[in-house]
């Protein structure tokens, strides 16, 4: 039996770069690659990435928050999520602002529970989740205001393992919340053994 598959960083040499089209939050761009036997056209939505949370209370309720998605023109349960939209900060400091903008948490224990690439044959964007613990609410002097979308979203803490049904049964489709709520089930059935601290 061979070893344990694990994605490798590899770059191919880029013979050109091109934005497409320069967005709000994200551009289109356009790269030529050198493949090798072949040069090829890649257009792509570059993204600054973002982070997730799975914040779990002590009865293991996992707080999901109901967004609408223009997109895909639904509205979907995710975990509290954000973009890494300020230079420079760590990735748990992130995770740490959204729970507290978007579900008025604080979180005293965090751990890196998994990292994934949303759809990498069109983006580059790459989320780490996080699993949130020790949950306690913001100062009502120090809540942020929502707005947009955020400001319509409504919170549901729900057992663990009625989220991990939801998601295998199709009812749940954001990515965070799938990516998430499996993750943390099955960190969960490891002990917690698989967790880094963040």
């Amino acid at each position: 039996m061979g070893e344990s598959p694990a994605d490798l960083v590899a770059p191919r040499p880029v013979l050109s770069h091109e934005v497409i089209h320069a967005g709000k939050v994200f551009d289109l761009v356009g790269d030529v690659v050198d493949l090798g036997e072949s040069q090829v056209l890649r257009e792509y939505v570059a993204h600054p990435g973002a982070v997730a949370v799975i914040a779990l209370d002590d009865d293991d309720q996992v707080l999901l928050l109901s967004q609408y998605r223009h997109p895909v023109r639904s509205v979907l349960w995710e975990p509290p999520a954000g973009l890494r939209d300020v230079p420079d900060e760590e990735l748990v400091l992130a995770a740490a602002r959204e729970l507290a903008e978007e579900a008025d948490l604080v979180a005293g224990a965090w751990w890196r529970l998994v990292d994934f690439y949303t759809t990498p044959g069109g983006s580059d964007e790459r989320i780490r989740i996080f699993l949130a613990r020790d949950l306690r609410p913001v100062a009502d002097g120090d809540r942020f205001t929502r707005t947009d979308e955020e400001a319509a979203m409504v919170p549901q803490w729900v057992p663990l393992d009625d989220a991990v049904d939801a998601a295998l049964s199709g009812r749940l489709h954001s990515p965070t919340a799938v990516t998430g709520v499996l993750a943390a089930a099955a960190a969960r059935a490891r002990g917690w053994s698989t967790l880094e601290p963040a």
